[in-house]
């Protein structure tokens, strides 16, 4: 079978070669990343959940290269998702200058400032973030940089098209330097990245999933803060699919925002419950509390000791000035409580809990060989997962009719269950059966389409993270090599 990440670096290798982007006398180096697609755990990853993520075929390639004339170019081509071409100039000291935190908002303002631009973020924020970590890269101001992107990763579908971007960037200009970076690391700076410049407030498992993903295996990713637990490959017979919706989501959307905030809400009331403390305030205003029971984490509770000894004692809602009167904030790094606004805490706070119990158990049942008993009893898992998502307002018509219609097809024609992926609110739906009811899928996104007007899109297949790629480097003197 043909590798199709080595393909897909030959197709952008010999796109960009003639395209006058690069001097061909400097070295060239180009990296690979894919999107993924969250088959179970979702937005239970910054609560700590179990997660499982599948590597999909579609990815983000970029290209990288030194320039000596003090600016940062940066190319975005269209990819088979299509999108227009795009280039942006800016002085290389909006890299230089990023030494800390607080020059890293700053850039992030600079984008919200300028909508049209707000693209490159995604670009800037990576090499910002490395140039910080390993400030002598670029030394003085005469510096410079060439990147080129593109993305075959549907924008908006919640399979982590911008974490493909971010890891792909990283990674080819760590590669371009020689800097050695490892593949949590690497997931681990690009979520900075897409926190603190994009002004996203995703947890880090669709970066692990593109930096170290397996093709054809589901990463296991313990989101505490980010320990593998393994890569579980499909068992024979068993496959998994992505179905767009047509609905675009967004994870810098108000729906996500405020559904996270509310599960840190009621974390942070649970502690007050629980009797957990001291609790201490960092000079940015987040919370630490000292927590031996939990570790921090909601999906470390049990869910029948939530639901007897703490559930009933959480509003359903709150507004902001009240929770921040009451609690005095969250722990969260990276979502703030706006006191004007009402949260929904209840089911925001109940969701990682039954969901870390639901993603477990579905790892169990795929682990163990899963005859027809368990396959249809992870496809309920999926279900009971969407529905949490629904109910936490993270739904929308289309995934819920995509859901619908593959439990309509069932287990008779091979599918067993379907759930909302990622951040919700739209996007693409996970499709679990078997190995040969691609075409029940097909009749399911053709079924979708005829009834709604919208573009179903199928995702399928699978391909190797970035870390398991490398980084392809061309030199004028010596050819390829390969880091």
């Amino acid at each position: 079978m043909p590798d199709p990440a080595r393909h897909d670096l030959d197709d952008f290798d010999a796109r960009i070669a003639g395209s006058g982007l690069f001097d061909p006398s400097r070295p060239l180096a180009l990296a690979r990343a894919p999107g993924r697609l969250d088959v179970m755990g979702g937005i239970a990853d910054y609560s700590g959940s179990l997660v499982l993520q599948w590597p999909i075929r579609e990815a983000a390639l970029a290209a990288a290269q030194q320039a000596g004339d003090g600016t940062l170019r940066i190319t975005s081509l269209p990819g088979s998702a299509g999108g227009p071409a795009r280039s942006i100039e800016l002085p290389a000291e909006i890299i230089l200058g990023l030494g800390d935190y607080e020059s890293l908002d700053a850039a992030r303002l600079r984008f919200e400032r300028n909508p049209a631009d707000h693209w490159a973020a995604y670009v800037v924020g990576p090499i910002a973030v490395l140039l910080r970590e390993r400030p002598g890269l670029l030394p003085d101001r005469s510096g410079g940089l060439r990147v080129a992107v593109r993305s075959d990763v549907p924008e908006g579908k919640g399979v982590s098209s911008s974490a493909a971007l971010e890891v792909s960037v990283m990674r080819a200009v760590a590669g371009l330097f020689g800097v050695e970076i490892d593949g949590a690391e690497l997931a681990r700076l690009c979520q900075v990245a897409e926190n603190v410049v994009v002004g996203a407030p995703c947890g880090i498992m669709d970066q692990m999933a593109s930096a170290l993903g397996r093709a054809d295996r589901l990463l296991a990713l313990l989101c505490q803060p980010a320990e593998v637990r393994g890569f579980v490959a499909a068992p024979p017979g068993v496959a998994f699919w992505g179905v767009d919706s047509g609905i675009r989501h967004a994870v810098a959307g108000s729906d996500y925002s405020s559904v996270r905030v509310g599960a840190f809400m009621g974390y942070r009331m649970l502690a007050d419950l629980a009797g957990l403390g001291p609790i201490t305030r960092a000079d940015d205003g987040v919370l630490h509390i000292e927590d031996p029971r939990w570790g921090g984490y909601l999906a470390n509770l049990a869910p029948e000791e939530f639901a007897a000894r703490f559930e009933p004692d959480l509003p359903e809602s709150i507004t902001g000035a009240e929770f921040l009167a009451r609690y005095g904030g969250t722990t969260d790094p990276v979502t703030r409580v706006d006191p004007a606004r009402t949260y929904a805490v209840r089911l925001p706070t109940a969701h990682p809990i039954g969901e870390n119990a639901r993603v477990r158990l579905f790892a169990e049942l795929l682990e163990g060989g899963p005859g027809e008993a368990e396959l249809r009893a992870m496809g309920d898992l999926m279900v009971a997962s969407h529905a949490s998502y629904s109910a936490c307002g993270l739904g929308s018509d289309g995934t819920d009719r995509l859901v619908e219609l593959v439990r309509e097809a069932g287990p008779g024609s091979g599918l067993y269950g379907a759930k909302i992926t990622g951040g919700g609110s739209g996007g693409t739906v996970a499709v679990l059966g078997r190995a040969d009811a691609g075409d029940a899928v097909a009749g399911v996104a053709r079924r979708y389409e005829r009834e709604t007007g919208r573009e179903a899109y199928v995702f399928t297949g699978s391909s190797p993270g970035a870390c398991a790629v490398g980084v392809r480097v061309r030199f004028a003197d010596r050819g390829i090599e390969e880091r």
